[in-house]
């Protein structure tokens, strides 16, 4: 960012959002809406970039848009929301701690069955080996 403000190409460019990504989620209602310049195009701010990392990391971690909708409501109205967006947050972290409890046994199970399968391979190999009038 070389000045205060950034377009919605450069910000698409540094999200890796499309500018239609970016104008859904302001006319939903996750992204504020953003000032204009005389010519009519956005002008995002640094704590719009900030806010949006956020809101990724979120969507990444597999909060739905409707939650994250909700959340972005909340923050608009300030202070008097933050023991229901600690809520909210506290409930996202407790269902990804889950997930990636049940991701760590998927995990494990599919290393499993790769020590098995390698096994397998290795003792056909042997074996095959071993068999006499083979070239």
């Amino acid at each position: 960012m070389t000045s205060n403000f950034i377009s919605i190409g450069e910000l698409s460019g540094l999200t890796g959002l499309s500018a239609h990504t970016l104008r859904f989620y302001e006319k939903a209602g996750i992204l504020r809406p953003v000032g204009r310049a005389a010519n009519g195009h956005r002008r995002y701010r640094s704590d719009d970039v900030l806010w949006l990392e956020f809101v990724l990391r979120l969507k990444h971690t597999g909060m739905s848009l409707a939650d994250i909708r909700r959340y972005a409501q909340l923050r608009v109205r300030g202070e008097e929301t933050l023991p229901a967006r600690l809520a909210m947050l506290q409930l996202h972290q407790e269902r990804l701690v889950a997930r990636m409890a049940e991701l760590e046994n998927c995990s494990s199970a599919l290393d499993d069955k790769i020590r098995a399968y390698r096994k397998m391979i290795a003792a056909a190999r042997k074996t095959k080996k071993r068999e006499p009038g083979e070239r």
